[in-house]
């Protein structure tokens, strides 16, 4: 492969499909035009950067990702007449030589037209004629076109474009002020006299000169303009008509809204802190309905494995086997799964499951990386149910596991010295064999044999997590996620091809991480990630956020809870433009609002608390950029919100079975 062709690849990868070109046809033809042909001799080098370059006569090649997006919004078939107005270097026309059936590329400069023409020829574009002329008033001669592309900022829409557009066909065009960026505008023509307009986002282009564009001086030329006839309506406009009002978390109606991801395979649920009320009580409602009307059956949870385990065997009623007896969630951090809300959405499992056959009953599972100590004892007590002399052989290959199993954090450190060097090797080893043994184990009691394979394979990786750990950097988050997404396949496999999940997790782990500072500059993968690449458009991702309020959290790890004041968000960030929006809670589906999508594209700033909150360096603490419509697939706002309620030593119930979860 040729240097350019590398280049050129990597163009498409990361300058195009990262910041959300979808079309495949585009990004073919992105990959296949050598731009390089297209710029100025001894600009070969930089003909792959993310940007402009200058060609002759004051103009410019634009930047690939502009040229991607409007060509991406003209929306070009195999069998279409198109129409480019403002040839340039050619290179644009080359990329709608790939996609349409005939071009007509006009320019105005007659050497830069001849020059293009030259370069056309030279590729084999044989469908491209290029024109000199005034690209303002079209080619009448060769309408109408069922496509028309403008790579110039003009005043207004020329109406000789509009007029020579076919039905049905598109014009995509920047349109504003010259001197400032312009509204780049889809214009499609439903009848002979109806036109909708679809916003794109704010471009910076040259000047559209011409008889219905500005005038050589800077002044309007145009003749055909109204005023007030195109309304650009601004990105708070925009959002405010987008998102879909909430009604009140009790209210069924809350839970159809989301019906639309029902045929989803798995289903993201993230939060932008760990202590916010709204978060848990609409992910509650969102699960039940989810569970009720569209067979969900998994609900899988950012805890810890044999903590949620317990919780599982309350709301299945299933039968304690022996392993640990403590109460879960008894850890720090305590309020993130030992609240009000979990526990309303727990007893209201149970209550569900109880008029269910066992094997249609919703479970609850954890997906995290850290009760080490849980997840050897279940191990352990398991074998000794099943197979007491395999129970002996683990307790010895647990042995250099078990100083550290209640601080195992501190495990990073040892491993440096020869004696704990093999443990890797028998905690893995101990996973094999009970894998290996999987007929004979989980004949009689499938899901606790499911229970005893996950915590064997937890502890495996709980050993390298907290080995890597000790060196810092992205290898030890990209392994906890790793084994989260392996944990959530290794449950859907188990519960058969026709399962699904809903996945409660952080926004960070939730939102795809390759449209996050996390992916584009840490290197860092998330469950989000690895479920759109596995499970495509079957996987959806809904970030939770808000714009201030209190939430619950800790100023240092393992301080106590506090509950604290939300700082309003920052000014360059996401959150505070939905709060100028003046939104109530509500739902946006970026996959719905394509135009709302694309100006939302350039990242932005993006609050994330979790167990910690240090109010007084968030920029540092908190806040990273993202691209939020790639990184989501909807977003549920609250602009307010409030602190979970945490459950005290008061927290007791003599109504319920022994199983209950958070008896004290």
């Amino acid at each position: 492969m040729s240097e350019f062709a590398h280049l050129r690849d990597r163009m498409v990868d990361v300058q195009l499909a990262r910041r959300g070109i979808r079309d495949r046809r585009v990004l073919d033809a992105m990959r296949q035009v050598p731009r390089e042909r297209f710029v100025e001799s001894g600009f070969e080098e930089f003909a792959y950067e993310d940007g402009a370059l200058p060609i002759a006569n004051n103009q410019t090649i634009s930047q690939p990702y502009i040229v991607a997006l409007m060509t991406e919004a003209a929306e070009l078939k195999p069998t279409d007449r198109v129409l480019e107005v403002g040839t340039g270097s050619g290179y644009a026309a080359a990329i709608a030589s790939r996609l349409a059936k005939t071009v007509h590329t006009i320019e105005r400069h007659g050497a830069l037209a001849r020059i293009a023409a030259q370069r056309l020829s030279a590729l084999g574009c044989a469908n491209c004629i290029v024109h000199t002329g005034d690209g303002t008033r079209g080619l009448a001669d060769e309408a109408p076109f069922d496509a028309i592309l403008v790579a110039a900022g003009g005043p207004s829409v020329p109406d000789a474009l509009k007029r020579q557009l076919a039905v049905g066909g598109r014009l995509v065009i920047p349109v504003g002020n010259f001197e400032d960026e312009q509204s780049l505008l889809r214009i499609t023509r439903r009848s002979q006299t109806d036109y909708d307009e679809e916003t794109f986002g704010a471009v910076r282009f040259v000047p559209l000169i011409g008889e219905q564009g500005w005038a050589e001086d800077g002044t309007r030329s145009a003749s055909n303009h109204v005023p007030g006839h195109t309304r650009l309506r601004s990105l708070t406009d925009m959002v405010r008509a987008a998102i879909e009002p909430l009604p009140a978390f009790d209210d069924p109606a809350f839970g159809a809204l989301f019906d639309r991801f029902g045929q989803s395979r798995i289903v993201l649920l993230g939060e932008a802190s760990h202590g916010t009320s709204e978060f848990y009580q609409a992910r509650a409602a969102i699960t039940r309905r989810l569970i009720e009307k569209h067979g969900f059956r998994i609900v899988a949870v950012e805890a810890d494995w044999p903590d949620a385990a317990a919780i599982d065997r309350y709301v299945r009623a299933r039968t304690h086997r022996g392993g640990p007896s403590e109460t879960p969630f008894e850890r720090f951090p305590t309020w993130m799964w030992r609240n009000t809300d979990v526990v309303s959405f727990v007893d209201w499992m149970r209550s569900h499951n109880e008029r269910l056959p066992a094997t249609d009953r919703a479970g609850f599972f954890g997906l995290d990386i850290y009760n080490m100590r849980d997840s050897i004892a279940a191990v352990l007590a398991y074998l000794d149910k099943v197979d007491p002399q395999s129970a002996a052989v683990a307790r010895e290959r647990y042995g250099c596991l078990t100083p550290w199993q209640r601080e195992p954090s501190t495990y990073g450190r040892v491993v440096l010295t020869e004696g704990y060097r093999k443990c890797e090797a028998e905690v893995v080893r101990q996973c094999q064999d009970i894998l290996k043994r999987q007929l004979d184990y989980a004949a009689d009691d499938p899901d606790s044999f499911l229970d005893a394979a996950q915590n064997a394979r937890l502890i495996a990786s709980a050993e390298r997590y907290y080995r890597i750990m000790y060196y810092g950097g992205a290898e030890s988050w990209n392994l906890r996620d790793t084994h989260m997404f392996e944990t959530l396949s290794h449950v859907l496999d188990a519960h058969g091809p026709r399962s699904k999940a809903v996945v409660w997790a952080h926004n960070s782990h939730i939102g795809d991480a390759r449209f996050t500072s996390m992916g584009a500059v840490r290197n860092e993968l998330n469950i989000g990630q690895l479920c759109r690449q596995k499970f495509g458009e079957a996987a959806s991702l809904i970030g939770l956020s808000t714009h201030g309020g209190t939430v619950a959290a800790a100023s240092d790890w393992d301080a106590e809870m506090e509950v604290m004041r939300v700082r309003p968000s920052r000014r360059d960030s996401y959150e505070r433009l939905l709060h100028d929006a003046g939104t109530t809670p509500g739902l946006i589906e970026f996959r719905r609002e394509e135009a709302l999508r694309r100006r939302l594209l350039e990242p932005h700033l993006e609050r994330f608390i979790g167990v910690i909150y240090r109010p007084d360096t968030e920029l540092q603490s908190h806040y990273a950029e993202a691209s939020l419509p790639q990184q989501f697939d909807g977003l549920v706002w609250f602009d307010e919100s409030h602190a979970v309620t945490p459950l005290g030593p008061e927290h007791r119930r003599i109504d319920v079975p022994d199983t209950y979860p958070f008896g004290v």
